[in-house]
């Protein structure tokens, strides 16, 4: 019995351990001078990205934005592809969006149009 518990633990500690390819913290392309930090986790079924640190000019500063959600039920479609919406602080909208991973960069779209037109920042992995 007591190897079966053994067994078990270990077995839940490795699926607990293995982390979605889009967690973690993610640093955004400047977007008219300013960029961020975004700490990306599960949310529900899907991940949710919160803007944590904010820098301009390469200064650390206090955006009324920190804290706000940035990525916003970004549900996994596979192959490290997501799918969901994202905020644009820059002019305050929400856009259907879509996301790839591969290895310490993700590429983020904002579509409108059916998704017929996009524009797309390419993060960089902090954590």
């Amino acid at each position: 019995m007591r190897h079966i518990i053994i067994a078990a633990a270990l077995a839940w500690a490795g699926t607990t351990a293995t982390a979605d390819p889009i967690e973690g913290v993610w640093q955004t392309q400047p977007d008219e001078g300013s960029f961020a930090h975004v700490a990306i986790i599960p949310c529900g079924g899907a991940f949710c990205g919160t803007i944590s640190r904010t820098f301009q000019g390469g200064s650390e500063y206090q955006s009324p934005n920190l804290g706000r959600q940035i990525v916003i039920d970004m549900a996994p479609q596979g192959g490290g592809s997501y799918a969901g919406k994202v905020w644009r602080p820059a002019n305050d909208r929400i856009y259907n969006g879509k996301a790839s991973v591969q290895g310490d960069r993700m590429s983020l779209s904002g579509c409108v149009a059916g998704g017929l037109i996009c524009k797309s920042q390419t993060w960089a992995r902090v954590q």
